[in-house]
């Protein structure tokens, strides 16, 4: 496996994060900050924007909408910014993660810049049964399980016809599953409002197997695919390689945080068919409310389903950094002295 120049070049080139002021994106600035890449941070947030902003970066304030007409001499666009929500109207997933990669090609064609990585997402798999070692193809174009997924299979179809056209000279496309590490804003607080609220649903006694990753290591897994020799579209499946039981992985984190865990023991095709009638309730609820249990969380808690990493491995030169178990107690010690 080959990659693009050494120290020297990683200099010379100047790379545009897109939400560098959410949780992936600020990892994405530090670790290649770390590597003397020369930055630019793209965010709506001002000030989230100048919290994640590395030693010598600059910064573009405003929506992917805004975006589309600045100028701006960048090589490589590593675009991180997403509306990621089990639950929401079509038109703003649409508004984020369709027209906003639109926008990012539209900068890019404007700016002549060389390579977009894309952050997208192993949702795109998404069913109600066990899949283990889900490889990069096993995609359902069609998949409407909710509007994220749509969105997501959207912006990879628009990026890889501009790839195609010749817009994004240059493509990688990544999904990485079940982010954790300290800041996240949703894997874990979901996991701890449910523990103390209703109790965490678990399926055949918790021993469904699941897939998670260290920021860290998606962080790491986007350097690589900047600086990989191949960038013809391919897409690559980031995880940890350390998938877990759900139950105890769940029980381990809760306890390792100080929290005592709550489980509900549940049938899950009952459960599946009580999430889909809820949904159908929210719906029509005024200002569409989360409901409390979605198709798309139990396709995630309750079925087995493992990534294959291996193409990862092999082109990209992937190898996980930090084990599962350190960014687990690294998250931990992020909650201490907290009420959970």
């Amino acid at each position: 496996m080959s990659q693009r120049g050494g120290a020297a070049e990683r200099n010379r080139q100047r790379v545009l994060v897109t939400g560098a002021s959410g949780f992936l994106g600020a990892y994405v600035m530090r670790e290649f900050h770390q590597q003397g890449y020369s930055l630019v941070a793209s965010g709506r947030d001002e000030r989230r924007l100048a919290e994640a902003l590395t030693p010598g970066a600059s910064a573009v304030v405003g929506d992917l909408g805004a975006l589309a007409g600045v100028t701006l001499e960048v090589d490589t666009v590593v675009h991180c910014a997403a509306l990621s929500s089990p639950w929401g109207r079509w038109r703003d997933f649409r508004a984020a993660n369709v027209d906003g990669t639109m926008a990012v090609v539209d900068f890019a064609r404007k700016n002549s810049v060389r390579r977009v990585v894309l952050v997208s997402s192993p949702s795109v798999y998404a069913r109600p049964r066990d899949m283990l070692g889900i490889t990069e193809d096993q995609v359902d174009p069609h998949n409407r399980l909710n509007h994220y997924i749509r969105s997501k299979i959207a912006a990879e179809r628009l990026l890889q016809r501009a790839f195609v056209a010749g817009d994004v000279p240059e493509l990688v496309v990544i999904r990485p599953r079940g982010l954790v590490g300290v800041g996240d804003p949703s894997l874990v607080p979901r996991l701890l409002d449910a523990n103390a609220r209703i109790g965490i649903p678990l399926f055949r006694g918790g021993t469904n197997v699941v897939d998670l990753t260290a920021v860290e290591n998606v962080a790491l897994a986007l350097r690589l695919a900047v600086e990989a020799e191949r960038a013809d579209g391919r897409v690559y499946n980031i995880t940890n390689g350390e998938p877990r039981e759900f139950g105890a992985l769940a029980a381990t984190l809760l306890e390792r945080i100080g929290a005592t865990p709550h489980f509900r023991h549940l049938n899950r095709t009952i459960a599946y068919a009580a999430a889909a009638a809820i949904e159908a309730l929210y719906r029509v609820a005024p200002g569409n409310p989360e409901p409390p249990l979605t198709r798309y969380t139990l396709s995630a808690i309750a079925f087995s389903q493992t990534l294959d990493i291996s193409r990862a491995r092999a082109e990209l030169g992937y190898s996980p950094r930090v084990p599962l178990d350190d960014a687990l107690e690294r998250v931990a010690r992020s909650y201490a002295g907290r009420h959970v």
